[in-house]
């Protein structure tokens, strides 16, 4: 959503959160680390050769219509599983899947809210976990719209489910410095994932942990720290420009960084639109694949280009020693909505129809909203390369 800019004081104080952060991190893994436990987590699937399909979506946003729509009886019950049931089986037929939750699933207590700071029920959790996403990132410009507590809630919300990794909010410095790995067939992939800012807030001084951010010193360290203990490295990164097509210098620059550094696959949101996929060679001529933005996975927003959204999928594979992508693609998806804000679903993009369209409240608002002109978009952005 749009930033809300920084003052001086603010940008200056977010420096000393960064400098104190880094402190922490760098004296925490001399004294705290080597009592620490790795959260490691087992996904148990039938034996196979060594490969894992895996997928990722973009940027779930939660949008007070979204919420509204999903509420049945009671007080304050709401189902949003149904919002999921035409991408349910494509999520769980990979044996791993990542979603980015662009906002708070913190309850009631902290008022249910859509842009500029937002919040909802954890039955939006418990609706993506019910679609098959395991692994499930919170850092990004929307994690501290509520504060602290929200945060320490949202964290709680997610503890009765043990299989689920998820990335970028921590309680505390303990569990900032655990190590996120997740190993099946064979294979440990490895998570880290950082937000470029907050909203124009800042962390408390004393709680500098609670949302991972782009900081290229603390990245660093935790990257070199993270590779040798897993085959295969994936960074998630909130970063970019909003409704932009195509990345900027400074995702370059960080797409450079996280190359040079040996990740093996960096997954882009916040722009809230698709960006390119590229891959990006390292100073030790590595490859490391980029997608900079997977644009919105749901959202109640109001322009076409912010319906069309993508899902990376790829196969990862290890030979011996060598962990490595096969067949990399970007499989387009739509968010569709009726003209009262209703019946929301996520749709693959061939699945979805003139019919649907029709009913979609975008048609005759948006000159540019017809099936046509939305694949015609989905080629001008990515290239043949990664589409299927």
């Amino acid at each position: 959503m749009k930033r809300v800019k920084f003052s001086a004081i603010a940008r200056f104080a977010q420096a000393i959160a960064f400098v104190f952060l880094g402190a922490l991190l760098f004296a925490s893994c001399a004294a705290v680390k080597p009592v620490v436990e790795t959260q490691e987590k087992e996904v148990k699937t039938p034996p196979k050769k060594s490969e894992v399909s895996f997928v990722a979506v973009g940027d779930n946003l939660i949008h007070k219509p979204i919420i509204n729509a999903a509420k049945i009886s009671g007080e304050n019950e709401y189902d949003f599983k149904p919002i999921y049931s035409e991408i349910r089986s494509v999520i769980q037929s990979a044996d791993l899947a990542f979603i980015n939750q662009e906002t708070l699933v913190a309850g009631e207590k902290f008022g249910y809210s859509g842009y500029p700071q937002f919040n909802g029920p954890f039955a939006i959790g418990e609706a993506i976990i019910d679609t098959g996403f395991k692994v499930i990132n919170h850092a990004t410009n929307h994690a501290y719209d509520k504060g602290k507590d929200a945060i320490l809630k949202t964290i709680e919300n997610y503890k009765k489910y043990n299989d689920i990794l998820l990335l970028g909010i921590h309680a505390s410095l303990v569990d900032r410095i655990k190590d996120r790995i997740v190993t099946i067939n064979g294979i440990s992939i490895g998570f880290l994932s950082y937000a470029y800012g907050l909203n124009g807030f800042i962390l408390p001084e004393n709680a500098p942990y609670l949302v991972s951010l782009i900081d290229k010193d603390v990245m660093k360290k935790e990257i070199e720290s993270l590779r040798p203990k897993c085959d295969f490295l994936i960074v998630s990164t909130h970063w970019g420009e909003e409704y932009k097509y195509k990345p900027n210098k400074e995702q370059e620059k960080l797409a450079l960084f996280f190359a040079d550094l040996n990740v093996d696959l960096v997954i882009g949101h916040h722009p809230h639109t698709l960006e390119s996929v590229k891959w990006v060679e390292g100073k030790d001529k590595n490859k490391t694949l980029v997608y900079y933005s997977l644009g919105n996975f749901l959202s109640a927003q109001n322009k076409t280009p912010r319906m069309l959204g993508g899902m990376a999928n790829m196969v990862i594979k290890k030979d011996g020693a060598k962990t490595y992508i096969e067949n990399p693609k970007l499989t387009p998806l739509i968010t569709h909505y009726n003209q009262n804000f209703s019946d929301f679903k996520v749709y693959l993009l061939k699945d979805y129809n003139e019919n649907l369209s029709k009913k979609h409240r975008l048609y005759n608002r948006e000159k540019d909203f017809n099936l046509a002109e939305i694949n015609d978009l989905f080629a001008a952005i990515v290239s043949s390369e990664f589409r299927e």
